[in-house]
């Protein structure tokens, strides 16, 4: 015998239900009610205010202040006759997410032209459009001097200068019984006035004039100098260059530098750099004393001042934001080695290229920026091993953005590295950006050739683009990144292609 169990229906009451419908009911009549009350009291505004200025008028009505007074009811109508609900009460940020919207479309099809050891991220006015392996670990080249700059910036000050001395034994009737000491402060671009650096790639600019120090003996009378001109370098230890930077770039690209340096350890009439940046620094002042007709008896060296020994002559570099423009401008390595060096000096006594590092490890940690993936090895973005990611980039550049970090970057088809970029571009003169390039031989794994561009574009509308491009592979030629730039370029120009605020107003 076979029994089956047949459940009667769930029943559910209704009670809670219809409770539920007349909660949600409630606030939507609520809302109805209370704008149809805002309109009229509105309406009611208006028409007392119109009738108090009819009064304090003595009854006379002008034809303009009616005309007047027309228009600006029509506008009040347009205004209370869009909902309170309505974008269009809100058309500044539908404006700007319609804007960034249709900048991501339009960039985010040229991804496919960007290989899987390279990235992009770009923002407006701080705020992420699109990023294309945003955190992928890339090799950042020269880029990474705009993080030097910020940092230097950040914590040394945008007034910040470099003191060069000459410090001397006294001075018996114009002769110096002994040896004289050219004592370097870090100093980046201190460098002789007849030294023809307009023979240069790029000349340096905002530099500190090394003749103010000469012209300080003749100053203080003196005829002779029975000594040597010792050139003192050690604010900063000696290492000159970084021995893990690729072949032929030590003494060529970069280096040698220390806390006393002139004209790029450079000595005018003689070809390439020397050795030692110090005895470089003493022979360059020994050659304009003796223009000046100060005989120096026993030429010139490197090593430390002596203590007894006062100072007579100081030279004073510009502010930093001054020197920073002009490292980003030339891209010099040789300035950011030795910010690097001096963000040590001013956070520990110790002028190391280590001490600098860790700085500004600690400085971006502290301003938010994500460090997975992010290995900075100097100052210069020389190091074939350095990493750093496009979003921690854009970072940096939405913080410093309108700093003189910002304003003191290359300008397309204008100045610096990009003097001969974009000159086909709509670009010219709205795109402020650090370029990047580090050339290694065809390699199959890391360290890849890098060409990279991080900064900003000035759009139309007012709005700052921000952007970071690097390219990494195992070679880029002159025509790949060049096309890809003009491409990006076009792309950029087309902001702002959404609606304006004008049309999103209320109607």
């Amino acid at each position: 015998m076979r029994v089956d169990v047949v459940a009667s229906p769930l029943r559910y009451r209704r009670a809670p239900l219809l409770l539920l419908v007349g909660l949600a009911i409630v606030p939507a009549v609520g809302v109805l009610f209370g704008q149809r009350w805002l309109d009229a009291e509105a309406d009611r505004y208006d028409n007392s205010r119109a009738a108090v200025a009819e009064l304090e008028g003595g009854g006379k009505s002008n034809p303009l202040d009616s005309s007047a007074r027309s228009i600006a009811a029509a506008a009040q109508r347009a205004v209370l006759g869009t909902s309170l609900l309505d974008y269009r009460r809100m058309p500044e940020p539908v404006a700007d997410v319609a804007n960034a919207n249709r900048l991501a479309e339009n960039i985010e099809p040229l991804f496919g032209f960007v290989n899987q050891t390279s990235c992009f991220a770009v923002s407006v006015n701080g705020a992420d459009v699109t990023t294309y392996l945003g955190d992928l670990p890339v090799v950042p080249a020269s880029t990474l001097k705009l993080v030097v700059a910020a940092v230097a910036i950040e914590v040394l000050g945008p007034d910040y200068t470099f003191e060069t001395t000459v410090r001397t034994p006294p001075v018996v009737d114009g002769v110096i019984d002994g040896d004289v000491f050219l004592v370097g402060g870090g100093d980046p671009v201190l460098t002789a006035d007849d030294y023809p650096i307009e023979n240069d790639s790029f000349p340096a600019f905002n530099t500190t004039s090394l003749d103010v120090l000469a012209d300080a003996f003749v100053a203080n009378g003196v005829e002779r100098i029975n000594g040597t001109v010792i050139g003192d370098g050690s604010r900063y230890d000696d290492e000159f260059v970084v021995e893990a930077w690729g072949d032929g770039v030590a003494f060529n690209d970069a280096g040698p530098y220390d806390a006393l340096l002139v004209n790029d350890s450079r000595v005018r009439d003689r070809s390439g750099v020397q050795d030692d940046p110090n005895s470089a620094a003493a022979r360059e002042l020994a050659r304009l004393l003796n223009n000046r007709g100060v005989r120096v008896n026993n030429g010139w060296a490197s090593g430390q001042a002596s203590t007894q020994a006062e100072v007579i002559g100081t030279v004073t570099s510009a502010p930093l934001g001054d020197i920073v423009h002009e490292m980003l401008v030339n891209s010099d390595n040789n300035t950011a080695e030795m910010l690097l060096k001096e963000l040590g000096v001013a956070d520990s006594g110790q002028g190391t290229r280590i001490a600098g590092l860790g700085v500004i490890d600690r400085t971006l940690a502290e301003w938010g920026i994500p460090l997975d993936g992010v290995r900075v090895l100097d100052g210069s973005g020389l190091h074939p091993q350095n990493t750093f990611t496009c979003q921690a980039m854009l970072q940096v550049l939405q913080r410093v953005r309108g700093s003189v970090v910002a304003t003191g970057l290359p300008i397309a088809g204008e100045t610096g590295t990009l003097r001969g970029e974009f000159l086909l571009s709509p670009l010219v003169g709205k795109l402020f950006a650090k370029t990047g390039t580090l050339s290694n031989p065809p390699v199959d794994e890391p360290p890849l050739a890098s060409k990279a561009l991080a900064g900003y574009v000035d759009a139309d509308n007012g709005d700052i683009l921000e952007f970071v491009l690097v390219l990494n592979d195992n070679e880029i030629a002159d025509e790949t990144y060049a096309s890809l730039w003009q491409v990006f370029a076009e792309r950029f120009d087309s902001y702002p292609a959404g609606p304006d605020t004008a049309e999103l107003a209320p109607r």
